[in-house]
């Protein structure tokens, strides 16, 4: 997308606001399932790879260690989550969603795709399909590759 002087906008200029209306618009949803934002990252990490210690955790979803302690002993709380001695070192935990805590995960996130469904019905299928890959592939890209070298 152009501006009238013909450049493109930067992409963080497009996509910031996007970003925090996709959120405002999930925090409803997961709110009535019970769960907070922090809470949906942890259970939608533990639910790709079942056991993790809190520091792995933590790192993949880019929270310091210690900031997430409330929301795992609110999820511990509500059976969302396990948190286990780790057999080869005493002092860690290793985390795993529980059954009702994947049942949560995946209530909410057919909730908030329905939505997004919704938003990506304005495009054509080929607009949808094309930018739903390149969202697929620039998020996997590392951090190191995002930043001018």
């Amino acid at each position: 997308m152009t501006n009238q002087g013909g450049e493109r906008r930067d992409l963080a200029a497009m996509l910031a606001p996007l970003v925090r209306s996709l959120i405002a618009a999930e925090l409803p949803v997961l709110a009535a399932h019970g769960i907070s934002m922090w809470g949906y990252a942890v259970l939608s990490t533990l639910d790709d790879s079942p056991v993790r210690t809190q520091t792995a955790l933590a790192e993949a979803i880019g929270a310091d260690k210690t900031r997430i302690i409330g929301t795992l002993d609110e999820l511990q709380q509500s059976g969302l989550i396990a948190r286990d001695p780790d057999p080869d070192d005493r002092r860690a935990r290793l985390l795993s969603i529980t059954p009702n805590g994947r049942k949560a995960r995946r209530s909410a996130r057919a909730a908030i795709q329905a939505n997004e469904d919704r938003l990506l019905a304005q495009l054509s299928p080929a607009d949808r399909r094309a930018f739903l890959r390149a969202v697929q592939i620039l998020s996997t890209l590392p951090p190191e590759d995002l930043a001018e070298s």
